[in-house]
């Protein structure tokens, strides 16, 4: 079998070393890959005075596919400017086009929280609304931010959400909006979901406002199966799924696009510990496995998939935040001993 070339974006902080581990775990799985290392954040800036060079971005679009682990992004103002450089994240998303975020909130049986068999998806439009980083200071002390909503945005996000469902065997897709507010934009979103619904009979269609289904989630989330929305509702719930199964450093992601697909471990990049070799890998692990399956490699996708569950139900060999005492890289041995059990 021909190796895939895959772009890797090893990312900031703890980024090297949840990479290290799961380039280790997928090559012990048999995952024939063939790396294409690129820069991307502060490493980039360094080297080429900007968080994303147009060489990374070349690569991507060439490869079709990259792995991406944390990047740091500066938040808010200081001394009235900008601080830091813009989200790579949202960059990427715009300059390929990777209009849909898809993450996949599953619970693993091993690790204890409030809710059993959660099994929802929340598909993100990932293109426009709020985070279109239209903003403008239209006086001193006055700021304005636009949310855009398009036709085609919207209707291309119901569709991918209907075909995710069918191509998964998922029933029912929840529109999730606020328009009994934002009548326009999300009276356009919610249109389009209609529309698109009315193609689609076998799958069961409804819709909640955005904060009920905050509260819904927080109640019981089991009846839900795949969330559709607008960006900012998405960055949201998403989180707040994440929070459901045991957090961000369980939660795997996607960024798809006609042309290309990004997978991202969507934590945070935790200077506090990076290079002292203790950061779970396991979000950027469930990225990596998302990412087999996009490319059809499901053999060593269900093994890493399998030997990770296993592996999480030894406590000694979970890492530190799990409450084990495993490093990064001794968890990674852990899994790779479990693959063939």
């Amino acid at each position: 079998m021909e190796s895939k070339k895959i772009v890797l974006l090893e990312g900031d902080g703890i980024g090297p070393e949840i990479s290290e581990a799961v380039r280790y775990i997928l090559e012990a799985a048999g995952a024939r890959i063939e790396w294409l290392p690129c820069v991307a954040g502060e490493n980039a800036v360094r080297e080429f005075g900007v968080p994303l060079p147009q060489e990374t971005l070349t690569a991507i679009r060439e490869c079709g596919v990259a792995l991406k682990g944390p990047i740091a992004t500066a938040v808010g103002l200081e001394n009235g400017q900008v601080k830091g450089f813009r989200s790579v994240n949202v960059q990427l998303r715009q300059e390929l086009d990777l209009f849909a975020n898809v993450r996949p909130l599953r619970s693993i049986p091993e690790i204890k929280t409030r809710y059993e068999n959660v099994d929802l998806v929340v598909i993100r439009e990932n293109t426009e609304g709020l985070y279109s980083g239209l903003e403008l200071e239209v006086t001193p002390g006055v700021v304005t931010s636009l949310k855009v909503a398009t036709k085609k945005a919207c209707t291309r996000i119901a569709e991918f959400a209907f075909a995710y469902a069918e191509k998964h065997g998922r029933r029912r897709v929840t529109g999730v909006h606020k328009a009994n507010i934002m009548k326009l934009s999300d009276g356009l979103a919610l249109e389009c979901y209609r529309a698109v619904a009315n193609q689609h009979p076998a799958i069961q269609y409804d819709e909640r406002i955005i904060d009920a289904m905050a509260m819904a989630l927080v109640l019981d989330p089991t009846p839900f199966d795949v969330l559709v929305m607008e960006n900012l509702y998405g960055d949201i719930l998403s989180d707040l799924g994440a929070g459901l199964i045991g957090g961000l450093g369980l939660a795997p992601s996607a960024n798809i696009g006609f042309t290309a697909a990004v997978f991202e471990a969507v934590h945070g990049s935790a200077p506090d510990i990076a290079g002292k070799g203790i950061a779970n890998p396991t979000a950027l692990l469930l990225s990596a496995v998302e990412m087999l399956r996009h490319l059809s490699l499901e053999e060593p996708a269900q093994r890493i998939t399998s030997a990770l569950t296993r592996t999480i139900a030894v406590e000694s060999a979970r890492t530190k935040d799990l409450g084990g005492s495993a490093s990064t890289m001794q968890f990674a041995q852990e899994v790779v001993k479990r693959l063939d059990e």
